[in-house]
């Protein structure tokens, strides 16, 4: 009879184990997927699932997060940390962090405390969602969905990067980026695409603002050197006269 008891006790705790394993499980096949479907240098599953630090990092944290929730800060920070000195990213356990995020390659990627990511965001090495270290509580930017930042780039305040923007490679954002807009430069100012399709994973044919002024002071230039030469073929054809 006491044996009945305590399994019939045991049988909800169980049942509430395997539900949370699956869980698990298929949240690594989904990380595992979007690194397949976005990196064509991911050759296989396993391949992905021992050798990825992204992935890592993104498991690490997601059992931090899950400790932060619960307010146990300390075990929490610890195992950010220690995914750190493992992964090189540092992921505070305070972040939230939505579904479908690839972290490629990772080396120095840095996401603050009060970060916010939406779906399906993609950020290269050496990212930083950071803080300018003026602001108190929410210090650190929101990603919307379907967000590209490019190697080197920092993102740094508490505004909002809208869905389907991209950030080029070491470019400092300092303020909002709208929707579907591209962020170029230091401090980086906003490009729009003119409908020109962009590669979604491209961080090298991205139109930079700088560039094309240069380019457009150089036809100018050209074009009044020109006109001297023009004036001088006159007013010398006139004296020869």
């Amino acid at each position: 009879m006491g044996t009945k008891i305590k399994l019939e006790v045991a049988s909800p705790a169980l049942r509430r184990g395997k539900s949370a394993l699956r869980a698990v499980i298929r949240e690594v096949k989904e990380e595992i997927a979007v690194i397949r479907e976005r990196d064509p240098a991911a050759r296989s599953d396993i391949e992905v699932l021992l050798l990825y630090s992204g992935l890592h990092a993104l498991l690490a944290y997601r059992v931090a997060h899950h400790l932060h929730e619960k307010e146990y800060y300390l075990p929490a920070r610890f195992i950010s940390q220690a995914a750190r000195a493992l992964t090189g990213i540092e992921i505070h356990p305070g972040a939230k962090i939505g579904r479908g995020l690839f972290i490629d390659h990772g080396m120095a990627v840095v996401i603050g405390e009060t970060a916010e990511l939406g779906d399906n965001c993609t950020l290269y090495q050496g990212v930083t969602l950071g803080g300018t270290g003026k602001d108190v509580g929410k210090r650190h930017p929101t990603l919307g969905n379907n967000v590209m930042v490019g190697a080197g780039a920092k993102v740094l305040g508490p505004f909002k990067v809208g869905d389907n923007a991209k950030i080029a490679a070491n470019a400092v954002v300092l303020k909002e980026v709208p929707a579907g807009a591209t962020a170029v430069g230091i401090p980086a100012k906003i490009v729009r695409r003119d409908g020109a399709r962009v590669d979604d994973l491209d961080q090298i044919h991205i139109p930079d603002p700088v560039a094309q002024q240069l380019a457009a002071l150089q036809a100018r230039i050209e074009e009044l050197e020109r006109k001297e030469k023009e004036r001088e073929n006159t007013v010398s054809a006139q004296t020869s006269d």
